[in-house]
Order: C-alpha cells, then sequence, then structure tokens
C-alpha cells in the first residue's frame, strides 16, 4: 500500500477521533442552536442553561462558517480563522482546527502549522486539544520538517497514558522512516499491531504498513 495512501488514513483516523470529541463536548451546546433556528424564541426557556450570549453567537458563527458551500479551503479557512480571533476558548479552538485542516487541504501546510502552534500554546484550550494539535503538526510536517523536530514533538504523546497514544505512535514509527531507520519503524509498528489496547483501525493500519518495510 503506497505510504501517501496510510498518511491519507491515518489523517481520516485523527478527523474522525476529533470530530467525536468535539461531539462529546460540544454537541449539546450545538444541538440547543439549532432548537433555536427551528423553534425561535419559543425555544429559549426549554434551555434555560444556555446563559452565555457570547457562546450562542459563536456557536451560531461556527455553524454559519461551516455550511458554506462553494468556497475554496483558503476562503473557508480565512472564515474560520477571523471566527477564531472573535471567540471564547472552546469555540476558539475548534475554529483553530478547523481552520488548519482547510489550510493543510489547500496546501498551506506552513500556514496550517502555525495556525496549530496557536492551539498547543493556548494555555486556556483543553489539554487534549492541544495533544491533539501537536499530533496534527506533525502529520502535517511529515514530508518537508526536520525528522528531529517532529520526533520532539511526539514522542511525549506516546507515553502511556496519553489520550492519543496510539495515533502518536504510528506517526512516531512514520518519523523514523523519514530518518531512515526502517527497522525501528518496523518494529514499532508490529508492537503497535499487536497492542490489544490500540483502536482496531490503527492496528490493521500498523500491520499493513510493518510489512512493507523491508528488514
Amino acid at each position: 500500500m503506497p505510504v501517501v495512501d496510510i498518511f491519507d488514513e491515518v489523517e481520516e483516523e485523527l478527523r474522525a477521533e476529533r470530530a467525536r470529541r468535539a461531539w462529546r463536548r460540544f454537541g449539546p451546546l450545538m444541538a440547543v442552536v439549532l432548537v433555536l433556528g427551528i423553534g425561535g424564541v419559543a425555544g429559549w426557556q426549554g434551555y434555560a442553561w444556555w446563559q452565555n450570549r457570547q457562546a450562542q453567537t459563536s456557536a451560531m458563527a461556527f455553524l454559519a462558517a461551516q455550511g458554506v458551500e462553494g468556497s475554496s479551503p483558503a476562503d473557508q479557512a480565512a472564515r474560520f480563522t477571523l471566527l477564531a480571533a472573535q471567540s471564547p476558548t472552546g469555540y476558539r479552538t475548534l475554529a483553530r482546527l478547523r481552520a488548519a485542516a482547510l489550510q493543510a487541504e489547500a496546501g498551506e501546510r506552513n500556514l496550517a502549522r502555525a495556525t496549530l502552534d496557536q492551539v498547543t500554546g493556548d494555555t486556556g484550550a483543553d489539554p487534549i486539544y492541544r495533544d491533539l494539535a501537536n499530533l496534527l503538526w506533525v502529520l502535517h510536517g511529515l514530508d518537508d520538517v526536520d525528522p528531529a523536530v517532529l520526533a520532539a514533538r511526539i514522542t511525549p504523546l506516546t507515553a502511556p497514558g496519553s489520550a492519543w497514544r496510539a495515533s502518536a505512535q504510528e506517526l512516531a514509527a512514520l518519523v523514523e522512516l523519514r530518518r531512515g531507520h526502517p527497522a525501528e519503524a518496523k518494529r514499532a509498528l508490529e508492537a503497535l499491531a499487536n497492542d490489544a489496547a490500540a483502536p482496531q483501525g490503527v492496528r490493521e493500519r500498523a500491520l499493513r504498513l510493518s510489512r512493507s518495510i523491508e528488514g
């Protein structure tokens, strides 16, 4: 299987995981926005816990930015970047992560990494999203960033207890390939493929990639 396909699958897995975590954290909030949009002012009393007007505005703006069709990834990224500058912490983080994904899709990997650096440097952001930003930073740097820099970023995320450990181990193995260490990469991938605690998709991908590495 071509390595580029592996990278695509890694990114899809990360996007799916990010979406699941974002929905668990912010899904009820977004559901309220949808209900308000359909039911109007009458729905407001049923959601008394929605107390922060700024959060409501940010939620609606986030949904509006997501719903724009026919625009380029670069244009959409610009909208999310603007939204991040105007939003409270939770939506600021989500907007930056979305902007970085769109920037990478537009081929602006340097810009995507700079946006992810804003997430990792935001002490108000949830640590799980800051770690995710580091993970995505490495993903978007596999082709053109010094492998030593990538290793320094990804290694802490491979520690036991890390929410992103399995995905980080997978990326760490790819970094070893970049460093010209196929034997180390193969061993790491084989170990990951046999790790019962890792997600099944990650294990299967690790097995396929390990078999494609000679040595």
